[in-house]
């Protein structure tokens, strides 16, 4: 069964001088304010549809990870997961760089870093964002 999140913007303006608001309104836990300049230029208080992605893939990917270990016999204490995400405009997201760090018992850092490129392959958040270059860096902390 398929389980389906939503989220809703509304925008007033033009792309450049107008402005809008991302609702998550599956989880009902806020409204950001987006304009071009978050996305673009400067955050000043505002995300953009690329900082939404990054959230979404460090969380992915972290849940992916953990599960991966948990299966292999070695779930993790703590994995601490960023996301790069590289916009330009005129081109669109060039590039998407996971960082993971992480406290696992039992496990070798070849093993680690091996978990780590299968969680980034099979994470649905990376196979929605195939056509983009994802790199990993992977280590024990």
């Amino acid at each position: 069964m398929a389980t389906t999140r939503k989220a809703e913007t509304t925008w007033q303006g033009s792309l450049f001088e107008g402005a809008g608001s991302v609702e998550l309104q599956s989880s009902g836990i806020g409204t950001y304010d987006v304009t071009w300049a978050s996305r673009a230029e400067d955050a000043n208080g505002k995300t953009s549809p690329e900082e939404l992605i990054a959230a979404a893939h460090s969380a992915c990917f972290s849940m992916a990870f953990s599960n991966g270990l948990a299966k292999a016999g070695t779930p993790p204490t703590e994995l601490k997961t960023s996301a790069e995400v590289d916009f330009v405009p005129g081109t669109g997201i060039t590039e998407i760089r996971l960082t993971v760090r992480g406290t696992v018992d039992g496990i070798s850092e070849e093993d680690f870093v091996a978990a780590a490129e299968d969680a980034k392959a099979n994470c649905p958040v990376s196979q929605a964002l195939a056509g983009t270059t994802i790199t990993l860096d992977a280590a024990l902390a």
